[in-house]
């Protein structure tokens, strides 16, 4: 019996494993193949797949530059844009969903199921609205809408409201309410460092969001000092007849640096988060 324990045991360890290994292939291999066509002329990406380097860099990395490919001014757009919608969409969905949890009030439980209700639809369903309210307010070829909407942001309300009910103490803000602290002042001072990491994982989702959105920023700007890195990556595609797909592979390649190294280094808090806020004492 031990042994067709140990042996089931050791077949059911092994399944896992492997099943971990070809997930890790299946998300390694695409980035990897990203980096290596970035290295290879048309000639060699039109002959297929291949995992061997090109040296192609150079004259690609001068087909990037001479095609007005503002990098500096990409990065700068995006990351202003990145930075400031991660901290309203962040700050305020926390306050949201600390008041939900701690006050009672009228209409609270409809709240929620409106915040519920919100998720359920998808962004694109209202977008010609947001477009028309945008064009009324004469904020078109501006930041405004693609950083104070982050306020309404139902899905980090929903984690960080769970969060709260799994790990909050109210002994915490009662002992802050006897040493008489204000209400901001415990919100900001006595709870946002309790909830760190749930706010660092919801932190990474909407950097990334917002890094990577393109659609949006497409449609509401049109000043090309403006752009984001994604819309310069899109204007990357040549004339009719000849696309420069390395010089392509090469910008999609740079976009992507700013997320792999604030995701190489907060990925710890994504796993404490997620771990921390399915736990229930």
């Amino acid at each position: 019996m031990k042994k067709n324990y140990r042996l089931s045991a050791s077949l059911s360890r092994f399944g896992v494993y492997l099943f971990m290994l070809v997930i890790t292939i299946l998300v390694v291999v695409p980035i990897y193949l990203m980096l290596i066509n970035a290295t290879r002329s048309n000639a060699q990406i039109n002959e297929g797949i291949s995992f061997i380097p090109g040296n192609n860099t150079i004259n690609n990395w001068k087909n990037l530059t001479n095609r007005n490919f503002q990098i500096t001014q990409g990065f700068g757009n995006s990351l202003f844009l990145a930075i400031t919608s991660t901290l309203i969409v962040v700050y305020f969905s926390a306050l949201t969903a600390y008041a939900l949890h701690v006050y009672k009030f009228k209409l609270k439980n409809f709240m929620w199921a409106l915040i519920l209700f919100t998720m359920m639809l998808p962004g694109s369903l209202s977008f010609i609205g947001f477009y028309q309210f945008v064009a009324r307010l004469k904020l078109l070829n501006s930041y405004v809408p693609l950083i104070i909407p982050g306020i309404a942001a139902p899905a980090v309300v929903f984690f960080i409201k769970q969060y709260f009910s799994s790990t909050l103490s109210f002994e915490l803000i009662d002992a802050a309410r006897i040493d008489g602290a204000g209400e901001f002042y415990t919100f900001n001072l006595v709870i946002l460092p309790v909830i760190q990491p749930a706010l660092a994982t919801q932190a990474i989702f909407s950097f990334i969001g917002s890094w990577n959105n393109f659609m949006t920023p497409f449609i509401l700007i049109s000043d090309p000092k403006k752009y984001t890195l994604p819309m310069l990556v899109q204007m990357l595609r040549g004339d009719i007849y000849r696309t420069e797909y390395g010089s392509i592979y090469l910008g999609i390649a740079i976009s992507l640096i700013p997320i792999i190294i604030f995701y190489s280094f907060a990925s710890q808090f994504i796993i404490a988060g997620i771990s921390m806020g399915s736990l229930k004492e």
